[in-house]
């Protein structure tokens, strides 16, 4: 059997696109759309034509004709020939305004903005509803990784009670680069940064605020219930040190910076937690093996079973990737007359509470060498319900360290243990608290 490519008809009319930003990806979104024309036509249907690119600045150096470039995007994306735009400016407030302005002409849109979805998908989503037309945002997640469609169209008959992530390339990177090399945090940041793999001002990334964008998207979509980032409980990787991934190691675990998205089921009530944190993974655990600037999902669902999603996660053609592959369906649709995937919020889950949350922790703590620490410190733990289940006592004198691996607890529990261990005479400081997420247990 062959499969014949779709080709446009005679006379079919074109399908006109504005790109909202030139930077790494807008260029390469750009670069695609002007080189592989023929093949975008014949897949769609219809010829793509870009009808200009909006940029801050116009220059001769962008590579592309100066009568498609323009400063004035409001403009641009209300203009009769645009069906479908394509926003990678960045940022909150601008791509709002602008997005809202195109879906509330009519034109599709197509977006790589996390952090805009995180906060506004819901009013996007219903103005996109208003004017019946696209909201296509799988770039916002995991770059060229395909998880967004995946969970809104293939897994649509599924329940999904878990998505587990590594979902940020510079956070990932450094705590691989840490692992290996054996380095401090403030060393490997300042290596990533010179390679290109951290931004000068790495905030966004290493304090999580990013994984915790991508988050919300996920699951909002996975539980059909609206997450924005502020319900996403967060925790950045700028306090872990060398000694943790050396503990790590001892514990045949490494450590990741996790997104976790979660069905929570208590008394018959479902409930949704979403929360970002460096935790230990186990060396078995399949996101253990995922390292440098990659990101992997892991979907875990009651038909399908587990299923995992591997790849590069930021870049601009991985990221161009996903923005063209929308943009194919998003003209196909134009074309023949569908729509995408619309929101789905019917569920309208409660979100958990941090401190309801259960798993296991890892407790470091610096301690007097003397007779009696270990007694007290497990008392502390058992006033509170926290089950032991493995210590490790490292050095001696002044480097004297308690290790305390914990059986599951909930997360007010395991504060409460440590807030009271703060307070012992024998603890000189509690230096770490990473829980373990992936374990049998």
């Amino acid at each position: 059997m062959t499969t014949e490519a779709v080709t446009s008809e005679p006379g079919q009319r074109p399908i006109g696109v504005a790109v909202l930003g030139h930077g790494t990806v807008g260029a390469e979104v750009v670069r695609i759309i002007r080189d592989d024309a023929t093949d975008l036509e014949a897949r769609i249907g219809a010829p793509l034509e870009l009808r200009g690119v909006a940029v801050r600045t116009v220059r001769d150096d962008r590579g592309i004709p100066q009568d498609l470039l323009t400063t004035d995007a409001e403009d641009l994306i209300t203009r009769d020939d645009v069906d479908i735009v394509v926003e990678v400016i960045g940022g909150i407030e601008l791509p709002r305004k602008l997005v809202r302005a195109a879906l509330d002409s009519g034109k599709s849109v197509v977006t790589a903005n996390k952090a805009l979805l995180a906060e506004y998908t819901g009013e996007l989503a219903e103005a996109a509803e208003a004017k019946r037309v696209d909201l296509y945002f799988e770039a916002a997640v995991a770059g060229a990784i395909p998880v967004i469609r995946p969970l809104t169209q293939s897994l649509a008959g599924d329940k999904v009670n878990r998505v587990l992530g590594i979902v940020n390339g510079t956070t990932n990177y450094i705590l691989s680069a840490m692992d290996e090399t054996g380095a401090d945090y403030a060393e490997t940041l300042a290596e990533a940064v010179r390679l290109g793999y951290a931004e000068a001002d790495p905030t966004a990334d290493v304090e999580g605020f990013d994984a915790a964008s991508k988050a919300a998207i996920l699951a909002s979509i996975a539980f059909h219930t609206r997450v924005t980032a502020g319900d996403v409980y967060r925790e950045g990787i700028s306090k872990i040190t060398a000694a943790d991934l050396t503990t790590a190691r001892a514990l045949n675990c490494t450590v990741k910076l996790l997104a976790i998205c979660e069905r929570i089921t208590t008394d018959g009530r479902d409930r949704v937690s979403a929360r970002v944190y460096p935790a230990l993974v186990p060396r078995e655990h399949p996101l253990a093996a995922v390292n440098g600037a990659f990101n992997a999902v892991v979907v875990e669902a009651e038909a399908s079973g587990r299923l995992m999603f591997y790849g590069q996660g930021a870049g601009g053609s991985p990221t161009a990737s996903a923005v063209m592959g929308d943009l194919v369906m998003a003209a196909r649709n134009r074309v023949h007359g569908g729509r995408g995937p619309r929101e789905s919020r019917y569920a309208d889950l409660e979100i958990a509470p941090m401190s309801d949350i259960v798993t296991r922790y890892y407790v470091n703590l610096q301690v007097a060498d003397r007779a009696g620490v270990l007694s007290a410190v497990a008392a502390e733990f058992a006033k509170r319900d926290v089950s032991i289940a493995a210590v490790r006592q490292e050095g001696a004198g002044e480097g004297a360290r308690l290790v305390v691996l914990t059986h599951c607890a909930t997360d007010k529990a395991l504060s409460d243990t440590v807030a009271a261990l703060d307070q012992l005479e024998s603890v000189i400081a509690v230096t770490s608290v990473l829980r373990l997420e992936g374990s049998a247990e």
